[in-house]
């Protein structure tokens, strides 16, 4: 007879390779057989089960005598199969829900962001190519964001504007390859031709306001000039919607909307995306104009103006650490809202894929589900080829 302690393993209890069966009693008196060969695995048949019951009246018994609780109410009933689960299902990711962000360069081949695995600064030509390999599976909007030599770039960012730039190019051709159903989308900002790295003026120190917005609406006017189909202001100068919609109208732009960073934050997510163009501030940071990452409410009060001077979408950035942002601005609103999925969000499930922490596939569409849920109408991601291959692929 032997006696076990609680937390004692009981196989540690027999030491010799081979024995006869045995009878072991543990503290609650339950006793167990154990029977062992040589070479085999010792299994316990645990004949106490008597010892261990369910007070009266806390089940009932169903007309077949097996346990029955008795609540009408079984939420599991809708979730039995998944037929039965995707007919319940409350909001599904589609293509059509991305936008897919493109890093452009002007050099003849295409060079890879280390901070951004899978990730690459194309040259034009191989831009186009990775448009219409996404666009195969169902991607149909992009956006491009372009790496200024540092030789274009001057305080007053002029760069943004010259209609034979890298960015009015590649709309043209985005656009020329991808036929009228494709929408192609330019960021608005002058932080990738600023010597400062900032998204708007420099002066003295500061970020001038109104003569910034000056630059932004000649830079959304050579944007539409050249095709782009939405503009998307990303600096955060106040009055900007409402100056370059006017911009637009004037110049007969009617049609071209406008994707307004309603609720950018300051945020720490951003790192490898300033990897990819370079445009990292070259002074201090960018908390004068972009939202403190404490403030929720104060994204209602951007909305409302963005709505008011007329932007067609309201976006939010970044995108998982504010899915209670994207939920308010979505009951606050009637436009559809935008989420970014940003450079260090991407990266993150990158460096766990790589380290065989996560499953990407799953976690890639589980991640982007999750903005939908909260409310979002449209999701800017680096992941918007890969997650419409993976939906194409399952037949969602």
């Amino acid at each position: 007879m032997l006696y076990l302690t609680a937390g004692c393993s009981l196989f540690a209890a027999f030491s010799a390779p081979t024995m006869p069966a045995a009878s072991v009693v543990g503290r609650a008196g339950a006793s167990v057989s154990m029977v062992a060969e040589a070479g085999s695995i010792l299994r316990g048949v645990w004949d106490g089960e008597d010892l261990v019951s369910v007070a009266d009246g806390v089940l009932e018994r169903n007309t077949m005598g097996k346990p029955w609780v008795t609540q009408r109410p079984r939420p599991r009933r809708n979730r039995k199969s998944e037929a039965m689960r995707r007919m319940v299902r409350e909001c599904e990711v589609k293509p059509s829900n991305f936008i897919y962000p493109l890093f452009i360069h002007d050099e003849a081949s295409n060079v890879a962001i280390a901070s951004m695995p899978g990730c690459e600064r194309h040259c034009l030509t191989s831009m186009v190519a990775e448009a219409k390999e996404a666009y195969k599976y169902g991607v149909r909007s992009f956006v491009v964001f372009p790496k200024v030599p540092d030789a274009l770039k001057t305080v007053r960012g002029e760069e943004a504007y010259n209609p034979n730039g890298i960015v009015p190019r590649a709309v043209s051709m985005l656009k020329d390859a991808l036929g009228p159903e494709s929408i192609v989308c330019t960021d608005v900002a002058l932080d990738p031709y600023s010597s400062k790295g900032h998204d708007g003026i420099v002066e003295d120190g500061k970020i001038l306001n109104d003569a910034t917005i000056e630059q932004l609406c000649k830079q959304s006017v050579m944007q539409a000039r050249a095709g782009s189909d939405v503009v998307a202001p990303s600096d955060m100068m106040d009055g900007r919607v409402g100056a370059i919609r006017d911009a637009l109208d004037s110049e007969g732009f009617t049609e071209v909307s406008i994707l307004a960073y309603t609720a950018k934050y300051a945020s720490a997510f951003y790192g490898p995306f300033r990897d990819a163009l370079d445009s990292h501030p070259g002074f201090g940071d960018k908390k004068t104009y972009q939202q403190d990452p404490a403030n929720g409410r104060e994204a209602y009060i951007e909305a409302a103006l963005d709505e008011m001077e007329g932007a067609d979408m309201l976006m939010v950035k970044p995108g998982m650490p504010y899915l209670d942002v994207i939920h308010r601005l979505r009951q606050a609103s009637n436009l559809p809202i935008a989420a970014y999925h940003v450079s260090g969000e991407y990266s993150m499930l990158k460096a766990a894929v790589e380290r065989g922490w996560l499953d990407e596939k799953k976690v890639a569409l589980e991640t982007l589900t999750c903005f939908k849920r909260a409310g979002a109408d449209i999701i800017l991601t680096y992941y918007a080829k890969d997650a419409s291959k993976w939906i194409c692929e399952d037949g969602l």
